[in-house]
Parts: structure tokens; sequence; C-alpha cells
């Protein structure tokens, strides 16, 4: 996850574009700290699914095979 500075500059960026508009280089600004926070997120989602295991009612492992093959490529 992004450090709290970051995320606290991407909302007051946020919060100027509403009330005032931002400039061009704080538009940037903007579009590069957002692009860093979504690949944040999703190196961080993807990394919860890789954890998942699937377990039907019986106890055996019915996890999907692209998941069990994304596993083994991580680990």
């Amino acid at each position: 996850m992004l450090p709290k500075q970051k995320i606290d500059r991407i909302n007051e960026l946020a919060r100027k574009s509403k009330d005032e508009g931002l400039s061009k280089k704080e538009q940037e600004e903007q579009r590069k700290l957002r692009e860093e926070y979504l690949k944040a997120f999703r190196g961080g989602f993807k990394d919860q699914l890789r954890s998942i295991k699937v377990v039907d009612p019986e106890g055996k492992d019915v996890t999907p095979e692209k998941l069990k093959n994304e596993k083994k490529r991580y680990h």
C-alpha cells in the first residue's frame, strides 16, 4: 500500500480539483499518484487471491486449477 503521505496528497488534489481546479502540473501529479495507487492496490488484491484455498463442505480442496497454478508461479 502507498504511504499515508501519498494518499493524503491524492485526497488533497481531488478536493482542490473539485473546488478550484488543478494546474497542468498538478493534473500530471494526480494522474501519476492515481496510477501508483492502483498498481499497489491491484498487487495487494492479487496477493490476497493467491492465499485463498477453496474447501467444499466435506473438507476437500476444490481450489480452481487456475488459482493453484498462479500460487505455484509466485511461491
